[in-house]
């Protein structure tokens, strides 16, 4: 009987191909990220219950991993981890990227889809971002913003006014609820950039500082939260929501956001470099809005078209630094 033949070994993805693919999901999933959570505040789920599913989503994959992290770490002679071994951070570290892009950046984000449409925080959000950034990191990494830098700022800002001023001046005149929605987003904004600037000042890896923040929100938010929601503490629609509704905010939010966007973010890096993949990642808030157009419905006002191109343009000035550092990926922002 003749021997067979040995199969062909698999054929492996070139280093181009993957950061190409990692580049088309990021985007995907941060675009996909604001439409959905616009969607979801017309669902069943409070802006609370969406970020449970989403630390849900994100600890079923994200603290087993750890748990092997750190188990292989101690393997090896190193001294790591903490929160019973969950953690590949030190606790102090853990518990302030946790609190601040674990639990406090998601609350503020879901909580401004309440207010606001998803054109608002296409604008706000992601323009934002490298605002507060470059501002916290000048302050205390003694970064130096450059004359191109501070243009592309000028312009963030600019955009930034024209979206969110707008809403504010409204408000006075009918009490309307957007500008509510407005402050939230560049609050969460605001709350990442934090994160940010802790993860370059100590020299975070993106996946272990992903694994930290989440491993703490899964052990502080999860249970306070579940207690006080069935205690009726807090109000909280987790007891009659549809599962499959629930569900699909675990794999979305948490799974998706949070764990795929991650890793793509950080393979995306690997290969385009950080610049490179800034200015690839400025395409997040013109398809996000456009998908807000398109699957929402929702009408793109002259200050938002604005705000958009000022802010696309802003971020494209501000990275035209070769020495930028890559910043963590934000769960969908």
């Amino acid at each position: 009987m003749p021997l067979a033949e040995p199969s062909a070994p698999a054929p492996r993805l070139s280093p181009r191909a993957i950061g190409i693919g990692s580049a088309v999901v990021t985007v995907a999933v941060w675009t996909a990220f604001i439409v959905i959570a616009r969607a979801s505040a017309s669902g069943s789920l409070t802006p609370l219950d969406l970020t449970f599913a989403r630390i849900c989503g994100a600890g079923v994959v994200l603290v087993p991993w750890g748990w092997w992290l750190v188990r292989r770490l101690r393997a090896q002679g190193q001294t790591a981890g903490s929160l019973f071994g969950l953690s590949p951070l030190p606790l102090r570290i853990t518990a302030l990227i946790g609190a601040l892009a674990g639990v406090i950046y998601a609350v503020l984000a879901y909580s401004g889809f309440f207010f606001a449409p998803a054109g608002h925080a296409s604008v706000l959000m992601p323009g934002s971002l490298p605002l507060w950034t470059a501002l916290l990191a000048a302050v205390f990494l003694h970064d130096r913003i450059t004359p191109t830098r501070a243009m592309g700022l000028a312009l963030i800002v600019a955009g930034d006014l024209i979206v969110g001023g707008r809403s504010l001046l409204h408000a006075f005149g009918d009490g309307g609820d957007v500008w509510k929605g407005d402050l939230l987003f560049m609050s969460a904004a605001f709350s990442w950039a934090c994160y940010s600037v802790i993860a370059r000042r100590f020299g975070l890896d993106a996946v272990r500082a992903t694994i930290a923040l989440t491993v703490f929100a899964v052990l502080t938010f999860l249970p306070v939260y579940g207690v006080l929601a069935a205690l009726g503490a807090v109000r909280s629609n987790l007891g009659h929501a549809p599962w499959g509704e629930f569900v699909f905010q675990m794999l979305m939010q948490g799974v998706g956001s949070v764990v795929i966007s991650g890793i793509s973010f950080t393979r995306m890096i690997q290969y385009f470099g950080p610049v490179r993949s800034t200015m690839i990642t400025s395409l997040v808030p013109g398809l996000s809005a456009a998908g807000a157009v398109i699957f929402l419905g929702e009408p793109l006002y002259w200050n938002l078209l604005a705000g958009l191109v000022l802010v696309t343009a802003g971020i494209l000035f501000g990275v035209q630094r070769a020495a930028l550092r890559p910043m963590p990926a934000p769960g969908g922002a």
